[in-house]
């Protein structure tokens, strides 16, 4: 994971504090919930510039911070290619 990327996430995550994230990071367990994930997901397509398709959002890509990072790395190189 990039900074930029942790930059993004961390207003998100209440309880993260100044701590390290990693892709290990449990979004949920650091403060995420619903409404803040919906807001993180329009965080993330404008920063990022992608859209992320109806089969993405779900736990699975919103359960660690590398998931989601996967999610994004992947939409971001099929922009590229």
């Amino acid at each position: 994971m990039d900074t930029a990327f942790t930059d993004i996430l961390r207003p998100f995550l209440k309880f993260a504090g100044d701590s390290e994230l990693t892709a290990q990071s449990r979004l949920r367990e650091l403060g995420l919930d619903s409404m803040q994930a919906i807001q993180l997901l329009f965080a993330i397509e404008d920063n990022c510039d992608v859209s992320l398709p109806d089969e993405l959002l779900s736990d699975a890509t919103f359960e660690t911070a590398g998931s989601l990072w996967e999610a994004v790395t992947q939409l971001t190189a099929g922009v590229r290619s």
